[in-house]
């Protein structure tokens, strides 16, 4: 993970000096590892990472998404509504000290805040790689999609089962009203169909 970090920080800083990558990568583990985290964890940045390399082609800066993939949910508690913003706060102050542009930093922080809603623009190529290697999980096989459910609602164990269903319930209807959930041709293709059927059952279940 660390190696992967650093490839995408010293491409970000195209050709410019910097400190060691080796000790923000650090950081971001640590802060991804920590204890009250069930959905929101390493394997979920691993995840992203991963689909994040599938679509690159799509995206026009591969690096700068890839490392908002790393800030995206770098700062996260669950009963907070501002974990994006703080998140990309924490982009805006590290990555110019890592030696990042300010072009490529500004795009990065951009990317993040772009995950509280998942909506990116039509040529938002960037955001969209971004927002569909996020969304993936929804496309999951049955066990996978069961298991990040039951993630998210243990993230969520302190808020008591009629609130959890109420609002989760909300959450899946906006995504299923929207005309895409994926905005690149590559999530539209693999993806829509699957993660659609996922929430409507999911969705079914919480209204039994």
């Amino acid at each position: 993970m660390l190696s992967r970090w650093a490839q995408a920080l010293i491409n970000a800083r195209a050709g410019g000096e910097g400190p060691d990558p080796l000790p923000y990568g650090e950081n971001l583990l640590a802060r991804w590892a920590e204890p009250h985290r069930r959905y929101h964890t390493t394997d979920h940045l691993i995840a992203v990472l991963n689909r994040v390399d599938e679509l690159a082609h799509h995206a026009d800066d591969p690096d700068a998404v890839r490392l908002a993939a790393w800030f995206h949910d770098a700062v996260y508690l669950p009963d907070r509504s501002t974990n994006e913003e703080r998140s990309a706060r924490l982009a805006e102050r590290a990555l110019p000290e890592a030696g990042v542009p300010p072009q490529t930093t500004a795009e990065v922080a951009r990317l993040v805040r772009l995950t509280v809603e998942h909506d990116p623009a039509e040529r938002d190529h960037n955001g969209q790689v971004l927002c569909d290697a996020d969304l993936a999980v929804l496309a999951g096989g049955p066990q996978e999609y069961a298991a990040y459910a039951a993630a998210v609602r243990a993230e969520y164990a302190f808020v008591p089962d009629d609130a959890f269903r109420a609002g989760r319930a909300d959450v899946l209807r906006q995504l299923l009203g929207r005309e895409h959930l994926f905005g690149t041709s590559a999530g539209q293709t693999r993806w829509e169909r699957v993660a659609r059927r996922n929430l409507t059952t999911e969705l079914e279940l919480l209204s039994a």
